[in-house]
């Protein structure tokens, strides 16, 4: 059995780009090194690099949390306004059945 190497979309490359090279413009901004910011997020300073070149196999975790820590809002210009789209979200997720598996039998509705 061989592993392929997994293969990603454009827009999941494009979006880790744009993400990693706004960690990246915002940690120089605030003059922090490479160093500075993985001490902080937890990682190596390799995997900060990876971060800011938009690797797709770096943690989103880790990604998200370097991105908060030098100011990079996500998906909302305040991370206040999150809380309120969550709770939206979760209650219509609670309104669609809990598990989904596919029907066994075709069903005939041919009369």
């Amino acid at each position: 059995m061989s592993l392929r190497p997994r293969s990603y979309s454009r827009p999941t490359l494009e979006a880790l780009r744009l993400l990693g090279a706004q960690v990246r413009l915002a940690r120089k901004q605030r003059r922090m090194t490479e160093t500075e910011l993985a001490e902080r997020v937890g990682v190596a300073r390799s995997t900060l690099q990876l971060i800011e070149k938009g690797d797709p196999k770096v943690e989103i975790g880790l990604a998200f949390e370097a991105a908060t820590l030098v100011g990079v809002g996500l998906f909302e210009p305040e991370a206040s306004t999150l809380a309120p789209r969550i709770e939206r979200l979760m209650d219509k997720i609670a309104l669609l059945p809990h598990s989904i598996r596919r029907s066994p039998v075709a069903v005939k509705d041919d009369f």
